[in-house]
C-alpha cells in the first residue's frame, strides 16, 4: 500500500487507501475572502484563529494554509504573511499542516518556518514550475500535491489529465522523490458545467492508484460549483469518490453533512476498525430540530501521537 506521512510536531496522520480518509480543512485561505485578506493584511488573525480551532473540532485532520493576499493589496509580500500565519496555526492546534502558496519564495519561507512533516499545495505539470518546485521537495523531505495541469490550461479530455499526472511522477523520481510523497489532484471539474465530471474523476481516480499507485486529492467543492443547495452534491460526491480509491480532499470540514458522508464512508470502507471513530463522534448525538442542522461532539483527528519523540525535521 501507498503511505503518504504527513505530522505536526507531535502528530501523525497517514494518507493511504487502508486508512482513513483525509480530510484537509480549506478555511484558512483568502482567495474569494475579501474580509480575511484585509484583516490579514492589516495584522488582524481572529478569523484565522476560529476558522482554525473551528475546523479541528469540527474533525480535520490537518489545515491547509494559505496567505495569498494581492486580491486585496497586490503589494503584499506573501512570504512574511505566510511565515506568520503558519506560526499562529501551529502555536494554536496540534494536527499537520498543507503549506499551500503558488509563490516559490513563500513555499521555502514555510518550509523553513513549519514544524513536522508538512504537505506542499502544489506543484503542476509546467516545466517552470517543476524545476522550481521539485527541488524545495527533495531538500526538504516533503510530500505535494501535484495537479494534472500544464503548459495547455486544464485539459476537459481525462486522459490528458492522467498523463500530466504520469509526467509529474515521472519527473519527480528524477529528483529521487518517491511516488508516496506525490498526492494527485486529478482535477474536479463542475459537474453543473460538465455533465460527466463525477464519472471522469471516479475513472481517473482509479487509473491513479492501479496505474501511477499514487494517493490522490482534490477541491471537492469544486464539483458543485454554481448550483443551488452545494452540499448536498458535495455529500454524494465525496463518498463516492472514496469508494474509487481518493484518498485525501481539501474541503469544508464545518459542514456537518459532509462530515457525516466522510465518516459513513470510512465505516464502510472498512478503515474505520469496528466503526470506533463513528460511534465515539455520534453516540451521544442529538437529532436538529426541523430546519435545524445538529453538529456531533468534537473528535479526535485521526492522527496519532508520536509518543514524545521529536516530528521529524521539527523546527522552532
Amino acid at each position: 500500500m501507498t503511505h503518504t506521512l504527513v505530522a505536526s510536531q507531535t502528530m501523525e496522520v497517514v494518507i493511504g487507501f487502508d486508512h482513513p480518509f483525509c480530510v484537509i480543512g480549506e478555511r484558512i485561505n483568502p482567495t474569494g475572502r475579501k474580509k480575511l485578506a484585509a484583516e490579514m493584511v492589516a495584522g488582524n488573525f481572529e478569523t484565522v484563529k476560529t476558522d482554525a480551532l473551528a475546523q479541528v473540532a469540527a474533525g480535520a485532520n490537518m489545515l491547509d494554509v494559505n496567505a495569498g493576499v494581492t486580491a486585496v493589496d497586490p503589494n503584499a509580500t506573501e512570504p512574511p504573511l505566510l511565515v506568520a500565519t503558519l506560526k499562529i496555526v501551529q502555536d494554536l492546534v496540534d494536527v499537520p499542516i498543507c503549506i499551500d502558496s503558488s509563490v516559490p519564495a513563500a513555499l521555502k519561507a514555510g518550509l523553513e518556518t513549519v514544524r513536522g512533516r508538512p504537505l506542499v499545495n502544489s506543484v503542476t505539470g509546467e516545466e517552470d514550475r517543476l524545476e522550481a518546485i521539485l527541488p524545495l521537495i527533495k531538500q526538504y523531505d516533503v510530500p505535494v500535491i501535484a495537479i494534472s495541469n500544464d503548459e495547455t490550461g486544464i485539459s476537459e479530455d481525462p486522459d490528458v489529465r492522467f498523463a500530466v499526472a504520469k509526467k509529474i511522477v515521472e519527473r519527480a523520481a528524477d529528483y529521487g522523490i518517491k511516488a508516496e510523497d506525490i498526492v494527485v489532484d486529478p482535477l474536479v471539474m463542475p459537474i453543473g458545467a460538465m455533465g460527466t465530471a463525477g464519472q471522469q474523476v471516479f475513472r481517473l481516480v482509479r487509473r491513479l492508484r492501479e496505474e501511477l499507485k499514487v494517493n490522490t486529492s482534490c477541491g471537492a467543492s469544486n464539483i458543485s460549483f454554481g448550483l443551488p443547495h452545494r452540499h448536498g452534491i458535495n455529500a454524494a460526491f465525496l463518498p463516492m469518490a472514496i469508494a474509487s480509491g481518493m484518498t485525501s480532499a481539501i474541503m469544508n470540514p464545518v459542514r456537518p453533512q459532509e462530515m457525516e458522508a466522510v465518516r459513513a464512508a470510512n465505516v464502510l470502507m472498512g478503515t474505520d476498525k469496528d466503526c470506533a471513530r463513528w460511534i465515539r463522534t455520534y453516540r451521544d448525538h442529538q437529532p436538529a430540530a426541523a430546519g435545524g442542522s445538529a453538529a456531533p461532539a468534537p473528535v479526535d483527528t485521526g492522527g496519532r501521537r508520536r509518543g514524545g519523540r521529536e516530528a521529524r525535521r521539527a523546527r522552532s
